[in-house]
């Protein structure tokens, strides 16, 4: 395994629409490893392909309730329901917030390292992440939901709200 260099945001490969995975092989899975890897050292809630340059349909997910990282391929949101606004940031745009609303509960279809299919189903974070990291297989970004990057005051003031 190995670290992979997390590209920020103004990276062409950020805005790019990702390939379906058609190979599952040792590549595939070095992939994998080398992102769940990357992920751990880096504390995020997820980490898609294009955030490593490699431009294919596979994510991971922390599950929120089992601590442990989620590998998705060729990931698809089959249901969602609820709504949940809250913070997010995003890996490749280190230390930037804002604000989001996304849906409190997801359910996905995805593959496994192997390629067998399987469903998922998230909520509160995970439902958040869900969402999040399969908007980067589309060439999207949180940003894009967002009025502006919250203050250094902005933030505090929101963490400070959450813990009451």
């Amino acid at each position: 395994m190995a670290l992979r260099k997390i590209v920020e945001q103004g990276e062409d490969c950020l805005t790019k629409v990702c390939r379906p995975v058609t190979d599952f092989n040792a590549r595939l899975h070095q992939l994998l490893d080398d992102m769940s890897e990357t992920l751990a050292e880096a504390s995020g809630a997820g980490l898609a392909a294009p955030q490593v340059g490699v431009l294919r349909r596979a994510c991971l997910v922390l599950d929120e309730e089992t601590e442990e990282y989620l590998e998705l391929i060729n990931p698809e949101i089959i249901a969602q329901s609820g709504e949940q606004t809250g913070l997010e940031g995003c890996l490749s745009v280190p230390g930037k917030w804002g604000i989001v609303t996304r849906p409190n509960v997801v359910r996905i279809k995805a593959q496994d390292r192997d390629g067998n299919w399987f469903e998922a189903e998230g909520e509160g974070l995970t439902a958040r992440a869900f969402c999040h990291e399969i908007e980067h297989l589309d060439g999207h970004m949180y940003t894009e939901h967002i009025d502006h990057f919250l203050t250094e005051e902005e933030l505090q003031e929101y963490l400070d709200e959450e813990e009451e």
